[in-house]
């Protein structure tokens, strides 16, 4: 392409609704992937501990990541991953911003779809990385390409599911010993349980406060996000307590089935966190499929002004939000049947262990500023939880094609990037 800046401004005016179709589709297919993939790992340890079955997941998930998506998935977005490309760099050549921003939309779809048939979890925000990452290459070279942004994601293989998968270990102990090992569990239950489900509503606020509101005019400072979190998460409690009282304590249902009703109770209590993970994953994840369509709609409209950053539409949000529920509803179970049953047997404690480290871990990494993946952390509680009970209980064999999903997912997106750059750079 020749880089005068006048000659790329009449090329993208003359293709300017044929490049728009094609964002909007593509954009569309990397939210199906990200719900296919992400959404469908997300609640699959719901689905694998009984709580749910696959398409109460898939309605509960439904509203509840297009709820996230819609209402708060942001005014702006940044647009080129979070600085892994120069603004200035591609400021001569917007027509080039446009067909890799493309190629990445639809390599980093591919890659998640090919992932998905294999049931395999991966992150969708590496994915796109990775396809942002390959068409820079080969568009731009080395040297504009943020290598720090890189060694970041590398550093998040490791931390995500180690801290996801500690956390989950000392939740489900604490569980077994103070619940599933006393005397009598009911009475175990009744005392205990309202202060998990305390600390499972904290957290969650927590995650969807701290992540952000902004798109529906609430910017909340910290300390009131805390303080907020606090009060529901004790009216939350509250409310537990209350329904605990109904558990049946007499002899007779103590003797027929000591822990019936103690994984009922925490059914109920991945339920309410798996749809409020559900509501944050979407108002955050939405920007792996929104972002770069953001980024090609700005280019189309102002190719001369090329920033980090975007304003997102309404009408964009909503596309990758029911992108995102079509593809949790037409190819997410097979992930989920690997995150909910493969990798070890799940029951609602341990279910629930998992959701809640996963949570943890979301809202710590992003207090300190950590990058790190919703899918790895979920992986990494369930692996938690299931070392709780010896490694016996683990499918290691699956678990290795779980790691090695994730160390393919840069080069592999990247890959079908560059492979769709050439051909749209050629076709177009």
């Amino acid at each position: 392409c020749d880089p005068d800046k006048d000659f790329c401004m009449s090329l993208i005016a003359q293709h300017t609704e044929l490049l728009l179709i094609l964002a909007c589709v593509f954009g569309f297919f990397m939210a199906w992937g990200i719900g296919a993939n992400d959404v469908a790992n997300a609640m699959g340890t719901s689905v694998g501990s009984g709580a749910v079955t696959i398409w109460q997941a898939v309605i509960i998930a439904g509203i509840f990541e297009f709820l996230g998506a819609w209402l708060a998935g942001g005014e702006v977005t940044q647009t080129i991953s979070g600085g892994l490309i120069k603004p200035e760099v591609v400021a001569a050549q917007p027509d080039l911003l446009v067909i890799g921003m493309l190629s990445a939309l639809v390599g980093a779809g591919t890659f998640l779809m090919v992932m998905s048939t294999f049931g395999m979890p991966v992150s969708t925000g590496q994915s796109i990385i990775g396809g942002i990452l390959g068409f820079a290459l080969v568009a731009f070279g080395v040297g504009p390409i943020n290598w720090g942004e890189i060694l970041s994601i590398v550093m998040s293989w490791i931390a995500s599911p180690v801290i996801a998968g500690a956390l989950a270990f000392l939740l489900f102990e604490s569980i077994r010993r103070l619940v599933l090992e006393n005397p009598d569990p009911a009475a175990g239950a009744r005392r205990y349980i309202p202060g998990y489900v305390f600390l499972a509503a904290l957290v969650i606020c927590l995650v969807t406060l701290i992540k952000g509101l902004s798109h529906i005019g609430l910017n909340l400072s910290l300390g009131t996000s805390i303080a907020i979190s606090i009060g529901l998460g004790l009216a939350v409690a509250a409310g537990a307590a209350l329904i605990l009282r109904r558990v049946d304590l007499t002899p007779e249902a103590r003797a027929s089935d000591r822990f019936r009703n103690v994984e009922r109770v925490f059914g109920y209590a991945q339920i309410f966190t798996a749809a409020t993970m559900a509501f944050a994953h979407g108002s955050n994840d939405v920007a792996n499929a929104v972002g770069p369509l953001a980024a090609i709609i700005n280019t189309l409209s102002h190719p001369g002004e090329i920033s980090g950053e975007s304003e997102v539409a309404g009408w964009v949000l909503v596309l990758g939000g029911a992108g995102i529920v079509f593809g949790l509803a037409t190819y997410g179970h097979r992930v989920i049947k690997t995150i909910g049953g493969r990798i070890t047997e799940l029951t609602p404690t341990r279910g629930f262990s998992a959701e809640l480290s996963a949570a943890t871990t979301v809202v710590l990494a992003t207090w300190f500023g950590i990058p790190v993946s919703t899918t790895q952390t979920l992986v990494g509680g369930v692996l938690g939880v299931g070392m709780a009970r010896g490694m016996r209980a683990l499918d290691l064999s699956v678990l290795g094609g779980v790691f090695a999903g994730w160390i393919l997912t840069l080069p592999g997106a990247a890959l079908f990037s560059i492979v769709f750059y050439y051909l749209l750079h050629a076709l177009l």
